[in-house]
């Protein structure tokens, strides 16, 4: 499975300062993962309080 954050995403840095492995990056519009360091852990995912990342593929 892998994560992607969507443009639900408002930059309010709870994802980033929860993830275990530095993965989520601030770019100039939202937050974005860096799949090279993704653990898929879902960490991102029960803090997000916008609801913006999502799963896709299995």
């Amino acid at each position: 499975m892998a994560f992607v954050i969507t443009n639900r995403c408002v930059k309010c840095g709870a994802c980033e300062s929860n993830c275990p492995n530095k993965a989520i990056v601030e770019e100039s519009k939202q937050f974005a993962i860096d799949y090279f360091k993704c653990v898929q852990c879902g960490a991102c995912i029960s803090i997000c309080p916008n609801r913006a990342i999502d799963e896709v593929g299995n």
